[in-house]
């Protein structure tokens, strides 16, 4: 019995069970979009910060707040996922860890040099 029903894919499983180097080449895509947003809002605060001394102190307000840290955490975290991400895939142009080990030893290096990214990152921040 065939049905014209949509599936529902269950995506928080189906993204676990991809391959590492799928999981990068996604994220990598994802990281480029965070950045696209995140460089809005860095130029907001750098031209805010650029007009006097009043708008120089409300950008420090606002980036002093939880949220205004949490976005200048997302866009490092993202400039350094994407910047490892795009090392590592110039890296594949090369044929270096082109190999289905390589390309695996390659993805978890570049998760775990984006959490030190990252770790780094949030003790600057706060």
């Amino acid at each position: 019995m065939s049905s014209d029903r949509p599936v529902n894919l269950p995506l928080p499983s189906l993204f676990l069970n991809m391959p590492v180097t799928a999981v990068v080449s996604i994220l990598h895509r994802l990281s480029g979009v965070a950045l696209f947003l995140g460089v809005i809002y860095v130029l907001y605060l750098a031209d805010l910060a650029l007009e006097d001394a009043a708008g120089f102190d409300e950008a420090v307000r606002i980036s002093a707040t939880p949220l205004g840290k949490l976005g200048l955490w997302i866009v490092l975290v993202s400039l350094a996922f994407h910047f490892l991400a795009g090392v590592r895939h110039l890296l594949l142009d090369f044929h270096f860890g082109d190999s289905l080990r390589g390309g695996r030893i390659g993805g978890w290096i570049t998760f775990v040099l984006t959490l030190a990214a990252a770790i780094a990152a949030g003790a600057w921040l706060w």
